[in-house]
């Protein structure tokens, strides 16, 4: 765990790494988010581009626990990046905790497959509950193309809840139930492949799953390239009666209670 010199103001903040889907648009980066409580640096996600962000904030890599939400590379590329940069840059120590579903390391060993992730990487398997730092965190299976979690932190004084990618599901007012927070998917693709069920949301269907969470702030997010981020928020607006907030890089939202 790295904790703050004595000087140092304790941080309880997310930055936003990364708010696109599928691919990043020009200046932007894929799914990524860093959570920073007292000292503990969490990181959700890390789609293509993340990384370099990451390294901006964290340099060396130097955080304490990665959570990947599935196995899709816009929210798990850049992990291979950063098992790489500690396996061959010099940082050695005791192995990163890292909570995934099984296919993310099944996806990454394909791009190295001489290179064992678990000589870098603890790896716990989601969906599950464990302690993690000053979080509990619960691991929550929500519908996608592949199998995801939705993942949701808490401690006695903040709930942080993150959907990484998902369709409507009645779950997701369970994920997000009174959380300071509600980071949520809302890609807005048009065209979306047939399915026997759908496997992503809409602004304005993040915004009803927030308000039937009772959440108090909803953060948009894993916007399609090329779509309209003040519609998306105005739609979520139309549903959702708390603050909206659009992820964009290097926005940084402070935690805890509002």
């Amino acid at each position: 765990m790295s904790l703050p010199g004595n000087n140092a103001v304790p941080m309880r903040q997310v930055t936003v790494l990364g708010s696109c889907g599928a691919y990043p648009e020009p200046g932007r980066a894929c799914s990524g988010f860093l959570v920073e409580w007292d000292g503990f640096r969490l990181v959700l996600d890390l789609g293509y581009a993340a990384l370099p962000r990451l390294l901006t904030h964290c340099p060396d890599g130097a955080v304490d626990a990665v959570v990947i939400t599935h196995e899709h590379p816009d929210h798990c590329v850049d992990l291979h990046g950063l098992f790489r940069m500690r396996l061959y840059g010099g940082r050695a120590g005791s192995r990163l905790p890292l909570y995934c579903t099984p296919g993310v390391l099944t996806r990454l060993n394909g791009l190295e497959p001489e290179a064992d992730l678990r000589t870098v990487f603890d790896v716990h398997e989601l969906p599950g509950a464990y302690r993690v730092g000053p979080f509990e965190l619960d691991g929550v299976p929500l519908p996608h193309y592949v199998p995801n979690v939705g993942v949701r932190l808490r401690n006695d004084q903040v709930t942080l809840a993150y959907t990484g990618d998902t369709g409507p599901d009645p779950r997701l007012a369970e994920l997000g139930r009174a959380a300071d927070l509600y980071i949520v998917e809302a890609t807005d693709r048009t065209g979306e492949p047939q399915q026997p069920h759908r496997n992503l949301l809409t602004s304005e269907e993040a915004g009803h799953w927030a308000a039937r969470a009772g959440a108090r702030r909803l953060m948009l997010t894993h916007f399609w390239p090329g779509n309209d981020r003040a519609a998306a928020a105005a739609a979520a607006r139309s549903t959702f009666g708390g603050d909206v907030l659009v992820a964009d890089e290097d926005l940084v939202v402070p935690l805890g209670p509002t």
